[in-house]
Order: structure tokens, then sequence, then C-alpha cells
């Protein structure tokens, strides 16, 4: 208990799980918020001649199961392992924490939801304007920028940061401004300094300025990025090599919209129960870093036509060619999570079944290249170039795993036979010990005329041979006798004694050389961390692309003329999310929308409640906003 208070005092804000042999234990508070949030028994337990503590815990083999209920409700959870052998710990066994859980920092994969980024942000308050830095250290995707404070509003509502840091002096004029709109995290102030916020950020890159990432001279979004970066060494994230860049967020490149533009649009969540949102219409990506994309689309239009004509452009191939775009999107479908699993590399929490399926994606890759480059599509061809299959590291891993391989590489069988001459010969030695015992079974029983005798193993006393009470006369003198059961003995002999010692030393000699084969290909696939990340993001554009062209062909929509005129003009349109909730046979009635600078500034909308003024006005909204994503349009002309 005072190891356990010591580890507690240095992390007085989370829910401390504190591994205990088998189990994961929770005292005190502690014990009362896991009974309350988990459902598990709350119980005490006896202090010494202290009074006695509360105690809550559960196996550590479902951190798993409940870990994800201690971070949806919103506590900060530090995971506090054994570090050492407790078979080598001659008193109380070494403990640590080797991780700490909070709502915007974790990539454990039942928390997150793939469709979806898990943003940290770190806010700077100042009188002059707000630094903003967003981080997704599943990802490794990382963002900053500054100004007006509204503006900063509109980026935290497009973002939906899971959690919000700022600096413990400024906790007043955080909760002015935005209440408890957000889970926050109030940081020490001295992580808030400029030279502090340059230090880290340029040693953690390797660079000797912040010129190449365009935030040189934006003192605010330098101090918030340090600020996330100096927060996540503070939760145990140490190893952030998968965080390869930092981007500026250009407000100039986007329309940035509020969160009651967000909301009254239903662009993302739909107001009323069995409504939809235009991006469960709009949303038909393989990929979930296309969904993720997708989310981001939505409620980030853009302003350039130059750049909306070329999202158009890419639309326009697919639709022109449908057996392009099924070939295509068939090709998706075999894509992983590329970001998420290379963001398990640099702590080495990926596992042999994701490596596979990092090669998987990988593979699937090259296919995607030669249809784009075979489309004579400039705008595919363009986005075909960024692609890079990383061949060297598919034949590393289709070399080094098995087909099929465990999800754990403790369970064995993961690594190919000729990969380690050593690893073999102990396979080897392994897989003849065990026929060894099943000769030694067979000799035995011609020896004492036992024909049930049966060699068995349990953890307990390792392997020995098991005869029947009815046959018990016929065991032999040099057999010693290890235990007894209602119905049988259990006995041992030298010679499966020495057997035994040398098959369970092959067996954990076996584990412990899959586990450094395992970690030298681990250790390898950081040298591609910056491709995949690219290939990653490539493949959600293409995926974007293919769900645009997939609305165009199966909902009737139309390529929208986008420029710097003063004029919004659409022939026949429709409401794309009221058109997708009509009973089947029903259509929609279609109408226009001009306006203009010069003839029609003004409509002015009459009628009774639920004629559909409201409906009318969201829907010239969409079609705009959809224009902007780079969409086709629900019009016979836009």
């Amino acid at each position: 208990m005072a190891q356990y208070n010591a580890i507690k005092a240095k992390y007085p804000d989370a829910v401390l799980l504190f591994r205990v042999g088998d189990f994961y234990e929770t005292f005190n508070a502690d014990a009362v918020t896991a009974s309350k949030v988990l459902g598990i028994v709350l119980t005490k337990r006896s202090n010494g001649a202290a009074s006695s503590v509360e105690l809550a815990g559960f196996p550590h083999h479902a951190l798993d199961t409940y870990l994800p209920k201690l971070v949806r409700a919103g506590y900060r959870v530090a995971i506090c392992d054994q570090l050492e052998d407790p078979k080598l710990a001659k008193t109380v066994i070494k403990r640590g924490v080797t991780e700490l859980v909070t709502p915007g920092v974790t990539d454990h994969e039942r928390i997150l939801d793939g469709r979806s980024n898990n943003f940290l942000a770190a806010l700077h308050m100042q009188p002059g304007g707000y630094g903003l830095a967003l981080v997704d250290v599943s990802t490794g995707e990382f963002y900053a920028t500054e100004g007006a404070p509204n503006v900063v509003d509109k980026l935290l509502q497009n973002f939906r940061p899971s959690e919000v840091l700022y600096a413990r002096d400024q906790r007043a004029a955080f909760g002015a401004r935005y209440a408890d709109a957000f889970c926050t995290f109030a940081m020490d102030d001295w992580a808030f300094q400029h030279a502090h916020a340059v230090d880290l950020l340029t040693r953690h890159f390797g660079t000797h300025s912040l010129k190449g990432f365009g935030i040189d001279g934006m003192v605010l979004a330098q101090v918030a990025a340090g600020a996330a970066l100096q927060y996540l060494h503070d939760t145990q994230h140490h190893r952030l090599e998968h965080i390869t860049a930092l981007a500026r967020i250009d407000d100039a490149a986007h329309v940035w919209l509020d969160r009651f533009t967000i909301r009254n649009l239903e662009l993302v969540q739909p107001l009323n129960d069995g409504g939809r949102s235009l991006l469960s219409v709009l949303d038909h990506t393989r990929t979930p870093m296309g969904g993720r994309l997708m989310r981001r689309w939505v409620t980030m239009p853009l302003k350039n036509p130059e750049a909306i004509n070329e999202r158009l452009d890419a639309v326009n191939a697919l639709v022109e060619n449908p057996a392009l775009k099924e070939d295509l999107c068939s090709a998706l479908k075999r894509i992983g999570d590329l970001e998420r699993l290379v963001g398990r590399v640099p702590s080495g929490r990926i596992t042999p079944r994701e490596m596979w399926q990092l090669k998987s994606s990988l593979e699937a890759i090259e296919a995607i290249k030669q249809l784009c480059d075979d489309s004579g599509a400039p705008a595919l061809q363009k986005l075909s170039a960024l692609m890079d299959p990383c061949f060297e590291l598919i034949f590393r891993i289709a070399n080094e795993l098995n087909d099929d391989p465990p999800t754990a590489v403790q369970k064995g069988g993961a690594v190919r036979s000729g990969v380690n001459s050593e690893l073999d010969e102990y396979r080897m030695l392994s897989l003849n010990g065990k026929h060894y015992l099943l000769q030694l079974q067979q000799r035995e029983i011609e020896r004492t005329g036992i024909a049930s005798l049966k060699v068995s193993f349990n953890n307990v006393f390792g392997y020995y041979l098991e005869v029947t009470n009815t046959h018990k006369a016929k065991v032999p003198t040099d057999w010693i006798r290890k235990q007894t059961l209602v119905n049988a003995e259990r006995y041992v002999t030298e010679e499966l004694k020495q057997y035994e010692e040398k098959i369970l030393k092959a067996e954990e000699r076996i584990l412990i050389l899959e586990q450094q084969v395992f970690n030298a290909l681990v250790e390898s696939v950081r040298a591609f961390l910056r491709k995949i990340q690219e290939n990653a993001a490539t493949l959600a554009q293409l995926d974007c692309f293919g769900s645009f062209a997939h609305c165009a062909a199966a909902f009737d929509y139309t390529r929208p003329v986008v420029n710097e005129s003063m004029r919004i003009e659409i022939n026949n349109g429709r409401h794309p999310v009221i058109e997708r909730l009509l009973p089947l046979g029903e259509k929609f009635v279609v109408n226009d929308t001009f306006l203009d600078d010069e003839r029609q500034q003004i409509m002015i909308i009459t009628g009774p409640n639920m004629a559909g003024k409201s409906a009318y006005i969201r829907q010239v909204a969409l079609i705009t906003l959809m224009a902007q994503m780079g969409c086709y349009v629900p019009a016979e002309k836009a």
C-alpha cells in the first residue's frame, strides 16, 4: 500500500489501475468510482493496523473491456504495471505507470471510433488572439494555427476534440467562454512558454526551426503545439515517431462553419430521431481514413474555385468510367486503417495479425496505383504519383510472418520457418519431444499392461502418468507417486521429468525468439512511416471521390459550375437529404433558385407553416456546400 500511495500521489487526478498478480486493483475513491462506472463489486481489505480501504478490481485480461468505459465516462486512467518478473523479485515487485490514457490521448482500438478522429486540442488564450493545436496520437495527424477567438471557436466546433488543454492560469477565461462544452485538463503554466515549445518541437522533428511547417512567426500557434506535445510526454507517450509533420490550418482555404450552422443544416448529426444527416447520405467510403476525411470535408467546404474544380475533375473521371469506379472501390475494400496501424508501430503495440493486414493493404495500393495510371485522367494520375506500395516492406512481412498469424505474438506460431535457425531448432525439439512422449506412453503401456495409461500435463505438476485405481497394483516401483485422485493416481518418472524440462525450455525459448524476430520486423517498419502515412492520405481522398461518384450515379447528381461570379443559379434543385427519406416511388418536387448582385439579390418566400420554406432555404445552402466540397449536386444544372 505504501508503493500504491507513492504512485497515486504522482497521478492524483487519474483513476489508477494497479496491477497485482492477475488483477488490476483500484483503492479508496478510485475503487468507488470504478465500481459505479464499471458495475464491479466494491469490497474492502484490511490494511494492517490501519483501517480497511475500499477495493474493486478486475482480471488483467479484461482491460480492453473495462478501460473504454472509464475513458468514455470522461476519466483519465493511469495503468500501473509490474515492471519485473515476480519470480525474480526479492521484496515488493517493482511497479510503475506505463501509460496514462485520457479521452484525447489513446490508441486503444476499443475506445476509438474508426470513422472519426480522436483529437486532443491545446488552446493558448491571449488578448491578441488564440493559438490552437490539434493532434490525433492514433493517426499521427498534427495541426496548428492562430487567429481571432471567433475563428478558433469555429475550428473547435469543426474538429470536435475529445479533450482540450489550457494553462492553469487561464481557467477562469476558458470557463467564461466555453463553460463545460469540452472535456478539459489544466496544465502547468510553464508548459505554455514559447521557448519551451520551440525547443520541444524542433527536437521532436529534428529541425533547426519551424519555418518548413508554415507556422514560423505564429507564436501563439507554436506555444499551443508545444503544449500538446508536452502533454503526450506527460501521459507516457514517448514513442511518437509517427507524428512526422506539423501542418498549418489555412483559414483562408476553407469556409469555417459555426456550430449553429453545422447543427441546423444537420451536416453531421440529425436534429430528430429517425432523421438523416448530409454525411450519412454522402458517406459511402470503403476505408476508415476515407470516412474520417469525408466528415472533415462536410464541415470544411473549400473557398478556392481551382481547388474545388480539381476535386470535381477527379469525381468526373470516375462518373464517366463506371467500370473504373467499381474496380477502385473494390480495391479500396482491401485497405485497412493504415493511419492507425502505423500509429501503433512506435509504441510496439501492433500485433502480428495487424502487421499482416498492413502488408495486404500495401499490396492493394499497387492495384489502385495501376488503375489510376491507366485511367487517362490527369486528376487521378496526379494522385497515383503520390502513392508508394513499399515493396521492400511487403516482401519482408510476407517472408517473415506466417499466413493468418495470431492476434498476439505470445500465442506463438507468428514467425515462418526458415527465418531464424535457432528458432527452427527449438521448434523441432518441441515437436519431437511431444512425439517422444507418445512413444513413452505406448512403451509404458506395453511394459505394465495398463491399457488405459495416459501421459497428461497441467500447470501444477507438469507432465505425469495417470493410472486408474483398477490398475494401481500394476504400477512399477520406479514410478514416483505425485497426486491421489478419487478414481486415479498420478505418477512421474525420472525420464519424464527430464523430457518435460527440455520441452518446457524449448517452448519458452520459442516464444522469446519469436518475440525478437517480430520486434525486429516492427522496427523495420519505422523507416516507412512517412510513406505509409502519405499513402493513407492519398487513399482517403480517392475513397471520398469514389463515394461522391457513387452518389452521382445512384442519386442522379450533376456536376456544378463553380467560379468567382456573384451568381447562384440552380435549375430543378432537390434537397439531398429529404429526397432520401421519401417513401418508395414518391419523387421530390424540384424547384429553381436564382440570386445575383444585379437583378435579384433577395428572394422573399411566403407560405403556411410546414409548407417547406425552411427546407427550401436549407436546400440552397446544402447544394452550395456540396459544390464547394467538390461533390456533384442534386439538380439538373447548378
